[in-house]
Formats: C-alpha cells, structure tokens, sequence
C-alpha cells in the first residue's frame, strides 16, 4: 500500500469541532491532493481530491492525525464530498469507480507515522446519492453529498481515520468528528450533570444531586440515551421543612407561612392565632394567651385552653371542662365531636350542650376514642381544643352489654337543649335526604342486610349455567320467578362452602350497598339467600358482559354516537352515586355491565380498598387489584377518594370506551404511570376520537380536584354533543401529519407540555411509541 498522506491533528469535541482544510505534508505516493477552491459564496475553501481514474488498481490513502476521544465511547463522523458520476467522463476504463472507503484505527499513541492497510477496521463504503457530470466548479454544477458514519464502544485515548479511494473522481470537503451528550437539566429537583453517552445501546445511569435547601426523598437517578436525551426519571427530592418547590429550585416560605414537613408540598398559611414573622418556618408560634398542645399537629389551630378532665367505664366515658379564659363573647353551648380512633373519615358524632360536661354511653368496651371540645358564643365559633384519646375498660366485656344502634347513632345523655346531629363521611344526614349509608356503621351487618336487601326464598330461584367465578365464589345465571310476576333472567353469586362469619359479612356487604340504590344505570339487586345454604346475591342480568370485554370483542363497529350513548348512561349512573354521596373508588370498563340493549350499568359495590406496600402500588378490593391506572393521584397519594377522583377514573373510562377496550398506558408499570402523571403526562386522543370527547377526558384529569367538571356537568355536556352530532366531526388525530415531538404536541392540543417532554428526554417521535419499558416514561405532560 502507498503511504497515507496526514490531515492535521484535530481535537474530539462536543461542540462540533470539524476537521477541515486538511494540512497534508508533502508526500509523493499518493494521488490524493490539497486543492483551494470557492465555495458557493466565493470563499477561499481547501478540499482534498484524487481523480486519477485513467489507471486500474488505485489504492490511494488519506489519514488524519491522531483525535482524542476524551471520554466519549461513541463518536460520530459527518463526511461531505462531491464525486463525479463515471459515464461522464470519456474514454475511461471500467476500474473507474463511484465509492471510497473510510476506516479508522484506534491508539494510545499520538504520533504514529505509519499504520498497517492490515490494522484499520473498515466503517463502510460510502456511494454519493448525488453525483456531477461536468468538471465546472464556476457554474457551481457540482453537488455536495453528505453523509454520517458512527464508531462504537472506543476504549483507548484516540483514534485516526483514513479513507481509501480505488479509483474514483472525489473531492473530500469537510470531515466533522463530534460526540452527543445529554445536557445539564434539573427534574424533580435534583440537578443532573452534562453527561457523554454510553456505547451503540447502552444507558449510562446518572445519579441526581438535591438542589438548594432540598433532601432526597428516594434517591434521584436518570439514563442517558444513546441519542443524547434523558430517560427514565427514577426518584426525587423534595424541599426541607420551611422551603417550597417553586421552578425547579426550592424558596423559603414568606412570613405568615410555615411547612413544617419535608414531604408537604407547599408553605402553608399559619393556622388561626399563630405566626411567622421570619422565613424559612417550620411551624407557626402561638400568639400570647394561646396554646397548642405537644402532640398536636402543627397545621393545629392555637386555642385558648380547654382542660379535658373525664371518667370512663366499659361502655361510657364522662367529660368536664373549663370553658376559655377569654371568650369572644358570652359562651352559648359547646361542641363535642368524637369518633372511634382511626375511623375518623367512616363514622364520627357531633353532639351540643350548654352545660361544660358529658357523659356519652353506648361506646364499645376496649375501644380508644377521640375527644376534641370548642365554645360557641354569640360571635361564632372558637377552635376545637386539642385532641384527647380515651379507652374504654375492659371490664366484664359481653355482646349483650353493648348498645351500638343501627347508622353509627350513639346514645349520650345530655340536656334537653342539646342537639345531635349524625356525620357519615364527613356529611351531615339532614332529614328526609336520600344519603348513603355505610354498612360498617352497623354494629350488626346482618341488620344492615335486612334494612337494605330483600330475603328471597331459594326455591324461587332455578340456576341454570356457570358464568364466572369471583372471590367469594360461582357466578351463574339462571331464572327467578316471583309470584305475581313474570319470570325473569338473573345473575347469582354465590358464598363458597366452608366460609368464614367475616367472609358472609364480607359478602352480604355489596348487597347492603347496591340495595340503597335505584336508577337505571345502576346494576340492580333483586335480593339475597341468607337463611340457607349456599347463601346468594341475586342481580339483574347482563346479557353482554362487562363493557372492556364487549368492545374488545365488537371492535370498530358502533357509530360515535352510540360511543358516547354508553358513556351518558355511565356519567348518569356516575352522577346519581355522587348526589347520593357514595364513592365508587374502582370505576373501570371492567365493572360496567352492558345488557342486550347496549345499557351500561356501574356495579362491583365492594369495600375493602387498601393501599398495599407492594411493588406495583395496587390497591386491593374484595374483587382484586385495582391498576394503579384508573386512579386519581391524589387517591394515590392520599387515599383521598372523593366524588373528583371518581370522576378522574371517569376520563379513563372514556378513553377505554373510544379506544375500544385498549389497555390504559398500555404496557407501562404502575410505578411508570405514577411518576408520568406526577410530571403531568395525560394519555393522547385515540384514533379516531372527537376532539370535544378528548378535551372532556383531559378536563377530567385536572390535577386539582376542584378543577374537574362534576357528574351532572358531564352528563350536560354528553347529552349536547349527543343533540348535536356534527360536533363529533372534527377528529383529534386523522388531520395532521408531525415530524418532531413538539408538533405533536401541538396537534393534540397540549403543546403547554413541551417542557415537560423535553426535560423527560421524550425529543423523538420513536422515544413516543415506545413510551413504556422499565426504561420507562416516555415524555409524560399531555
């Protein structure tokens, strides 16, 4: 082989350092040639060229001088290059060819002079997609090509390359030897360093460090791509007592706020009768003259004292205290509330007296309950003094000796002035309103059963086939027959031999749920089997199953209209729910029932929902998991599941219903949707999804619960779109064609969540498709 001509040595950077003008020292057996031309702006410009194609067996070499390669493992080459087509050249013999070949040789040594033809490893051989046809520089005839080639996995401090050419017509203009990197970014509070990529593959893990005045709640780590952007945001921190999260860094809370917990979110107002001059407070100082007590929680109200003294036996507990040292006013009555510990959200009573003492009977021996007492003066109300918990002896404990009646009403002597009112989930129950009640407010379920389920006899009932199976036992359909009626279709669900008396209750409990409830979008009861075996619930039947399993199986063949026909009849069961001030806590396609008439109808009215600590965040009901992806973050979070995280579990519905039973986040974990919804990521519209229904499915998914639409909105906004079809038209994905991830975006309507993509290192189209892995989270915000 001839020796290689140099190039002059050049320095591998990130910044898109180009090797160009090569400096060649004066070597006599190579054809390759520095040659100065003008560019197309009439600028001085150096290529190299060989074009000796008049002669066979051509083997002409040009090699640069050594490049670092810093730390960078994979490295890119972009070449740009003319070359001249050979059928426009006269005479030529057939040798003349239209490629050349580029290789490279990596080295620890800098100054190599010569490298065996043996040594270099080929990248590849490289064609022009344009060529020219005329020798004309001056009339700019000739056509610059451009192409890019990667090396992978380097290992040592550099590496030359060369380019062989074989007998072509070509001029080298530029040669550009760079590396990618994923930029310095801040997510999730933690900031992330400049970082070079791994191999042809490989994720380089980087961890994250906490930002100002931040902590590491679970340690912050991110992969960097081969491609330069950011993957998989693992972790967080989050900002220490007395600082909030505000652009990514975290500011002291202003005076007259207070966080006293990492993990709260915000700087919250100081309670009533307390303050922070300063910045930066982690609670908020009494003023003078009033108190707090130790074990109180710091978003506590400061109250003037209120001493608790009491007295307690197996089923009663008495209570005196001294009113307020100075009362807005001339004192009225007080306020005593008190509920069993724990059971704070289920059952809870208020009750009045003017006198400043109590005794409250009926309560359940060896049970710790909460006391909390507050004055009422002309002025209004004071705050309620701190809590104080009491047990019940233990004494001589007996079913019998314990009064609980029905609904949570607990019986306390009082004055004939006091008033009583009863609170269930929060809620008062006024007289004559129709309210749900909770059927573990009833010291006796069996009671509850009765009040709400009407007994049937088993011979009325004729089972016919096997449907199913659920936790507790067979699912079948059969026949009831009632007298003075007509025979009619049912579903039974039936207790498993060998039950236990939790299981029965267990059991029973959906029946003394559903049984509260009337409407037709709501699987009806028509009675139970308690008083012999196999004990049994009996529901109105669904001839067409549940509704994630219909539309999987009917794909693509109703009408939008009739799409959205189903989703009323579920916001409208939806809605009678929430008036009734009942929680579904698991609304999913998989408990819709749909009849033959293509009615939906909500049911699976189980109880039991209980954050696990398992790794998938499932919360478990008496019919299973509950995905992670029908529930509302705060629901999540918090266990906060109200009537609003209904409705968030509403919007998911409807995208499972216009995307015809397709799985929610397809195939991304649980903790993958956690942390994307976290970062504000929304699912997109399905094909061929109205844009007024996809806008409704992202009003649902508003973070704050106060900013989604209520049940009896929605079901507004479904019956206009039903009366006016033509709003259905306009189609939130069959109008646009996107390149970049921004557009899309934008074609969708959340162009606001660019940001959020991009620190995500969500910048491709592809990095979209494959939005799940445990490489995980591609852009979320949408």
């Amino acid at each position: 082989m001839q020796c290689p001509k140099y190039a002059s040595k050049a320095k591998l950077a990130n910044k898109n350092v180009i090797i160009n003008h090569l400096y060649l020292p004066p070597v006599s057996y190579s054809q390759w040639e520095e040659i100065s031309v003008m560019d197309e702006r009439n600028t001085p410009m150096r290529t190299y060229q060989v074009c000796n194609v008049m002669e066979a067996n051509q083997n002409n070499w040009l090699r640069t001088r050594h490049i670092s390669r810093e730390e960078a493992q994979r490295v890119h080459i972009e070449i740009k290059f003319t070359l001249r087509d050979c059928n426009s050249l006269p005479g030529v013999p057939g040798t003349c060819k239209e490629t050349f070949n580029m290789y490279y040789y990596e080295s620890n040594n800098a100054n190599l002079w010569f490298i065996k033809e043996s040594q270099y490893i080929k990248i590849d051989t490289i064609a022009a997609d344009e060529s020219f046809t005329q020798v004309d520089v001056g009339d700019r005839v000739m056509k610059l090509n451009t192409e890019v080639r990667t090396i992978n996995n380097l290992s040592k401090k550099g590496f030359y390359l060369a380019f062989q050419d074989l007998g072509a017509c070509i001029a080298l203009v530029s040669v550009r030897v760079f590396y990618k990197k994923c930029p310095l970014t801040v997510l999730n509070l933690a900031q992330f360093p400049d970082t070079i990529t791994g191999g042809e593959t490989a994720l380089v893990e980087v961890h994250g460090v906490c930002v100002n005045a931040s902590e590491e709640f679970e340690p912050p780590k991110m992969y960097c791509s081969a491609d330069g952007g950011w993957l998989v945001p693992i972790g967080r921190c989050v900002c220490k007592p007395g600082f909030e999260e505000n652009k990514d860094m975290c500011q002291p809370c202003r005076p007259g706020t207070y966080k006293a917990s990492a993990t709260d979110a915000y700087c919250t107002k100081c309670p009533p009768h307390s303050s922070s001059p300063q910045e930066q407070a982690t609670e908020c100082i009494c003023e003078k003259g009033f108190y707090r007590a130790e074990n109180d929680p710091r978003s506590t109200a400061c109250t003037l004292s209120v001493v608790l003294k009491e007295r307690r036996s197996k089923d009663s507990v008495t209570l005196a205290w001294q009113g307020p040292e100075r009362p807005n006013g001339v004192i009225v009555e007080y306020e005593v509330i008190y509920y069993e510990k724990n059971q704070r959200e289920q059952n809870y009573t208020v009750l009045k007296t003017r006198s400043n003492m109590m005794t409250v009977e009926g309560l359940k021996p060896g049970t710790t309950y909460v006391f909390r007492v507050r004055a009422r003066t002309d002025g209004g109300y004071g705050s309620y003094g701190g809590e104080i918990e009491l047990e019940t002896s233990h004494e001589g404990i007996n079913s019998n000796d314990l009064f609980f009646r029905h609904c949570g009403y607990i019986k306390a002597k009082q004055d004939p002035d006091e008033e009583k009112m009863q609170f269930q989930h929060g809620r008062v129950k006024l007289p004559g309103s129709r309210t749900y009640i909770h059927p573990h407010t009833y010291e006796d379920p069996n009671q509850a059963v009765r009040d709400f389920a009407k007994e049937i006899d088993a011979s009325n009932i004729r089972i016919e086939r096997v449907i199913g199976a659920g936790e507790f036992g067979e699912v079948c359909s059969g026949r009831l027959r009632m007298q003075g009626k007509r025979e009619i279709y049912v579903a039974i669900k039936s207790l498993k031999a060998g039950y236990s008396d939790k299981q029965r209750r267990d059991f029973l409990s959906e029946a003394s749920i559903m049984g509260q409830f009337d409407h037709a979008n709501i699987i009806r009861l028509e009675g139970v089997v308690t008083r012999c075996k196999p004990v049994m619930i009996i529901t109105e039947f669904m001839e067409n199953g549940s509704l994630d399993t219909f539309l999987k199986k009917h794909d693509g063949q109703f009408t939008v209209i009739q799409l959205v026909g189903m989703l009323r009849g579920i916001a409208s069961g939806m809605k009678y729910l929430s008036d009734m001030s009942y929680v579904h806590r698991d609304l999913a396609a998989r408990n819709i029932l749909v009849n033959s008439n293509l009615v939906c109808k909500v049911s699976d009215f189980g109880l039991s929902r209980v954050l696990e600590d398992d790794p998938e965040a499932a919360y478990t009901t008496r019919g299973g998991k509950i995905p992670i992806r029908w529930t509302a973050p705060e629901a999540i979070a918090y266990r906060k599941f109200t009537s609003a995280s209904d409705v968030w579990s509403y919007g998911i519905v409807m995208w499972e219903v216009i995307s015809y039973g397709e799985r929610p986040y397809w195939e991304m974990s649980n903790q993958d949707v956690i942390k994307a919804i976290d970062e504000g990521y929304r699912l997109p519209a399905p094909m061929d999804c109205p844009v007024v229904l996809h806008q409704l499915m992202l009003d649902c998914w508003e973070k704050g619960r106060s900013d989604r639409p209520k049940f009896a909105q929605i079901v507004t906004i479904l019956d206009k779109l039903i009366r006016n079809p033509a709003s259905l038209r306009e189609l939130a994905n069959s109008s646009f064609s996107v390149s970049t991830v921004d557009e899309w975006l934008d074609a969708i309507k959340m162009g606001h969540y660019k940001e959020n993509f991009s620190s995500a290192g969500y910048v491709s189209l592809d990095s979209i498709l494959y939005i799940s892995v445990r490489c995980r989270l591609a852009g979320f915000s949408a």
